[in-house]
């Protein structure tokens, strides 16, 4: 709506898991980096978390991007309120198999065949389950857990990457089995100020603006009152830009972001 008054391509600010906007702050680096590792290196699992709106789907996304899609064969979860077999089917399902039992038996058989034929056609198996801090069932954690001992004398046979919120950490923790299968950790926190203003900069120039309209003074507002979180730096940024246009601005001062966030409520 308001890309052609601003010179973009695209809206530089959607809370969308586009990979090309990934911003790679040290952190984010980091994690991206561990998830990879954990994953080519065949260490079974790995644990991500972060407070919501920190960026772990879009980090998701970005691995995906860096996997070739011709050696992974990729499950993602994105909504794992599931009982045990739903979750094992929905697993299933989405590493290609679409005609699938009834029964949890004839479906970790069928979760077994796959994983075996998919080392035979030298492609590796991942699962990421997203949101995994709301599964409120241990069975399905136990579930989790038992995926991975398929696996040969010197490797697993699936990698399993698990994405939450903070809560997540301490219910891995309170299940020992599983904790004690998990390769890797790795907790995002917020944005600093001068990455703020960064992660700003980077996603304007991603969709093509050919200047950033945010004075220094307003990037630092947006910093203290988003906290640094990206999703609330994306809400507040796209609420402005289109605000100001309306008013017809060139540039966007403290002000008027702050006259914006107390209008929009946010």
């Amino acid at each position: 709506m308001y890309e052609e008054y601003w010179g973009l391509k695209e809206k530089p600010f959607e809370n969308t898991p586009d990979p090309k906007f990934f911003y790679s702050s040290s952190q984010h680096e980091e994690a991206l980096a561990r998830m990879l590792y954990t994953v080519r290196e065949f260490k079974g699992s790995g644990l991500l978390t972060g407070v919501y709106g920190c960026g772990k789907t879009l980090l998701a996304r970005a691995l995906l991007k860096e996997l070739q899609k011709d050696v992974y064969k990729v499950a993602i979860i994105n909504n794992p309120k599931l009982d045990e077999l739903e979750m094992l089917r929905m697993i299933a399902y989405n590493l290609g198999s679409y005609d699938l039992p009834t029964r949890k038996a004839d479906v970790l058989i069928k979760l077994e065949t796959i994983f075996k034929e998919n080392l035979m056609d030298a492609k590796k198996t991942v699962i990421i389950i997203d949101e995994a801090h709301s599964i409120e069932d241990n069975n399905i954690f136990e579930e989790i857990r038992l995926l991975l001992n398929y696996q040969l004398e010197e490797k697993f046979l699936v990698t399993i990457l698990l994405l939450g919120q903070p809560e997540l950490k301490e219910k891995i923790e309170n299940i020992k089995q599983l904790n004690q299968r998990i390769a890797m950790r790795y907790h995002l926190t917020s944005l600093n100020q001068k990455e703020t203003e960064e992660y700003i900069s980077h996603r304007l120039k991603i969709a093509q603006a050919k200047q950033n309209p945010f004075l220094p003074e307003a990037i630092q507002l947006i910093y203290q009152h988003s906290g640094g979180i990206p999703r609330r730096i994306n809400h507040i940024c796209d609420t402005t830009l289109l605000s100001a246009m309306g008013a017809e601005l060139k540039t966007i001062d403290k002000s008027f972001v702050q006259e914006v966030m107390e209008s929009f409520s946010l």
